[in-house]
């Protein structure tokens, strides 16, 4: 098989890895995957986008138009076309028609209501909703991972993975429904107590990135849900399809429970309806994911109406390898971080910070893989849904083209492409479809004041530097805007005491001999610094999701005051 090649998963498995041609990959591609025309104006769908689809009970007819919203009673929608594209070959996988901003509105308020039952219900109730909803996640878990695979292009393993993520989330949930708990502190007043006591907020409001398409909405549904309040969820206009089919999974989950299916509502829509969600007074906290541009805004409109935000925005990761780190180890850690999900992930390594006695050595190995063509030892570029691929396309054309400018500019300002390939993989002789979005990954040597440093590019780019002094690794790392995930490679226990401490790393994630993607639900997830200061999923994120109140009790039959004030009148 060619490095890049695209079959379906099926034919994959019958060929138990046998060696085929450019030109017969190339066959087996337009065969399997462009289906055939059945007129002017009509395609149908590949065989296997049809059999995912089909599978999750999504409409197989990429000319009917599918109902983006649902309010909790009924599925609707007016407003744009929102068109799904699959990475990997182009086609159509669905036209969903969003909300307009009266159905989004409407929607908040069935929501709104939803959410006066659910803050009612006992939090172990709640929490058995959320155990109930992973046992309907993990009866789909292969048909959920593919579509992401095949909607977002995120590898196959990836795909199945943030799924399991979501199931994962909602163990720990159901569990936190039963531990989540206020403070009772010491008064100083004889006789008096005080309780720190959280409540639901009420609505949380969900907009979600097209990179994880359904593990960020469930660290949110979940926690939100056991908390106590209601969601609304506006999904990435291009990944609806994702949405809308765990949107359906969970639906009969809160109606088996006699909650409204409005307690876990869903609007697909453009700026129009994020605009009316952000600035909704009855949708207290906001969470996004996206771009530092955008989250910028959206933080700014839900500080005007005194809203609550979270923020998971941009991340500009480095690894740094020390002189005493473990070479092998450190290599894999990079690899994946770099090249996973097509450097796509808001944690993906993007700088690579190596000290100079050991530069060359990692380097040689590092570049050895990224140019290898050979079967057993090559980073393989291919089929999200081929189990053996480990590089995806990129998401859309505007990645590509991002991608392409980012490489330009670092050579035009005298920075070096170190890998034998980079740029668009065009299709032809390599077998991948001419409309995906294909690129090589790169590793590249920028000018140490380049732009490029302070900036996330979403692709698989790595910059490399060297540095002499683990003092000075560490002043690079924190020297850009953002502060998302960092990692040391290095077996000096005083070095790792450096990083984890006060003059060390400045980010939300700080490891040691572990990359800076694949972070588990079990901590708090978010990034300082313009990364936006949020933090979902586990650790102590729940305590975001609330209002608190702090509350004296008296029980005694007198009424002294704090800090000895005497106001000098009984009552």
């Amino acid at each position: 098989m060619s490095p890049i090649a695209i079959t379906s998963a099926s034919a994959i498995e019958d060929q138990s890895q046998e060696m085929f041609p450019k030109s017969l990959s190339s066959t087996i591609s337009k065969t399997l995957l462009n289906g055939t025309r059945a007129g002017s104006g009509s395609r149908l769908l590949s065989t296997r986008a049809s059999k995912i689809l089909s599978s999750l009970n999504l409409p197989t007819d990429t000319n009917q138009s599918i109902p983006g919203v649902f309010d909790g009673t009924k599925w609707l929608g007016s407003g744009e076309e929102l068109v799904s594209k699959c990475p990997a070959t182009g086609e159509i996988l669905g036209r969903v028609r969003g909300g307009t901003v009266a159905e989004t509105q409407a929607a908040i308020k069935a929501s709104f209501e939803a959410s006066k039952l659910v803050r009612q219900m006992p939090a172990p109730k709640r929490g058995e909703i959320v155990r109930q909803i992973r046992e309907a996640l993990l009866s789909k878990v292969d048909e959920l991972g593919d579509l992401v695979s095949l909607e977002m292009g995120k590898i196959k393993s990836e795909g199945r993975g943030e799924v399991v993520e979501f199931i994962d989330v909602c163990d720990y949930a159901t569990g936190l429904s039963r531990s989540m708990k206020g403070n009772v502190l010491p008064s100083e007043r004889p006789e008096h107590v005080i309780y720190e006591n959280p409540n639901p907020l009420g609505v949380v409001g969900i907009l979600s990135a097209f990179n994880f398409p359904v593990a960020v909405y469930g660290w949110n549904l979940t926690i939100a849900l056991v908390t106590g309040n209601a969601t609304i969820w506006k999904p990435a206009p291009s990944t609806p399809l994702s949405s809308i089919a765990v949107t359906k999974l969970i639906q009969p989950v809160f109606e088996k429970n006699g909650l409204p299916a409005a307690a876990a509502a869903l609007v697909c829509g453009g700026v129009d309806v994020g605009k009316t969600l952000v600035g909704s007074a009855d949708v207290p906290l906001i969470s996004f994911t996206g771009s530092e541009k955008v989250g910028k805004e959206v933080g700014k409109a839900v500080q005007d109406r005194f809203g609550k935000a979270i923020l998971e925005l941009g991340g500009n990761n480095a690894v740094i390898v020390d002189e005493d780190a473990d070479l092998g180890l450190a290599l894999q850690g990079v690899l994946f971080a770099a090249v996973g999900t097509a450097g796509q992930r808001c944690t993906s390594t993007r700088r690579l910070l190596l000290h100079r006695s050991i530069s060359a050595e990692f380097l040689s190995r590092l570049l050895k893989i990224y140019d290898s063509t050979h079967p057993t030892n090559q980073l393989l570029v291919g089929d999200p849904l081929n189990p053996s691929t480990l590089i995806g396309p990129l998401h859309n054309q505007a990645a590509v083209e991002k991608y392409e400018s980012t490489l330009a500019g670092i050579t035009s300002r005298g920075g070096e492409i170190l890998t034998l390939r980079s740029g668009r993989i065009e299709g032809g002789d390599f077998g991948v479809e001419d409309k995906g979005n294909w690129v090589w990954p790169v590793v590249a040597r920028p000018q140490k004041d380049d732009p490029c440093w302070k900036e996330e590019t979403f692709a698989p780019i790595l910059y490399v530097q060297e540095f002499d002094t683990l003092e000075e690794a560490i002043e690079i790392n924190n020297s850009v805007p953002q502060g998302l995930s960092s990692s040391l490679f290095t077996s000096n226990v005083q070095s790792m005491g450096k990083w984890l401490g006060p003059d060390g790393s400045d980010c939300g994630i700080v490891n040691i001999n572990v990359g800076t993607s694949g972070a588990e639900i079990g901590a708090g997830f978010g990034g300082n610094k313009s990364t936006g200061w949020g933090r979902e999923s586990g650790g102590d994120a729940w305590k975001q999701y609330v209002r608190w109140s702090a509350a004296t009790v008296n029980y005694s039959s007198k009424l002294p005051l704090a800090q000895g004030v005497n106001f000098g009148i009984q009552g």
